[in-house]
């Protein structure tokens, strides 16, 4: 594939794989377009996919906030009856004993309630500051971090199927929202513990997956 458009001064989108940091992504970009000055809005996780928004070259990145604040929309799997000290699927797992299967209803009605301006706490294992220091760094030491809860926006939630232990929603959402919160939340909710087992962010205001290149 051609890379004409990775010139400085552009903002482009990416793919992001599975297995791939986002840092990984900016590296392949310097290389690609040789300029050293390169960022990216939005960090996907290394088990995540989906669209990144890459600006190249010092005026390009400065204006990289304007798309932590559009609409991003994710495809979200979770896996219902295991927790996950990570919130996702690289974690250590515990099995949660004694569990009532949840209904349909039952599964409508509470991801339904995670619809709207809603109170959630960060990952331990994110890259959230605590006193300087990443919060994952602290966590990964062994150390006890606490993150506070914030309000983030949850603009549409869409079950588009459940067949127990697994979940999967269509979400669109504002800034700042942790889709592995989310899943460790409904979980909770449901009584039956969750993490997320994979995810695909198909939306970045208009960029998606046919805008997107490919690395």
């Amino acid at each position: 594939m051609k890379y004409q458009e990775f010139i400085e001064g552009t903002t482009v989108a990416v793919w992001k794989p599975v297995g791939m940091t986002s840092h990984d992504v900016i590296q392949s970009i310097r290389r690609i377009s040789g300029v050293e000055r390169v960022g990216h809005s939005g960090t996907l996780d290394p088990l995540a996919s989906g669209v990144l928004v890459i600006g190249i070259g010092r005026e390009a990145t400065k204006k990289l906030w304007i798309n932590d604040s559009v609409e991003k929309e994710y495809l979200a799997l979770i896996r219902l009856g295991i927790e996950s000290s990570t919130d996702d699927s690289d974690g250590e797992k515990k099995n949660i004993k004694n569990i009532n299967k949840p209904t349909l209803e039952t599964v409508f009605r509470t991801v339904g309630l995670y619809e709207g301006v809603i109170k959630q706490t960060p990952p331990v294992f994110s890259a959230i500051k605590v006193s300087g220091k990443r919060a994952y760094a602290r966590a990964r030491r062994g150390e006890q971090v606490v993150l506070k809860s914030r309000e983030v926006l949850i603009k549409k939630i869409e079950i588009l199927d459940y067949k127990w232990p697994y979940i999967c929603l269509k979400v669109v959402t504002g800034r700042g929202v942790y889709i592995r919160s989310l899943a460790r939340d409904i979980g909770n909710a449901l009584g039956v513990g969750a993490y997320l087992s994979k995810l695909e962010r198909v939306r970045v205001g208009n960029f998606t997956r046919e805008t997107c290149y490919n690395i």
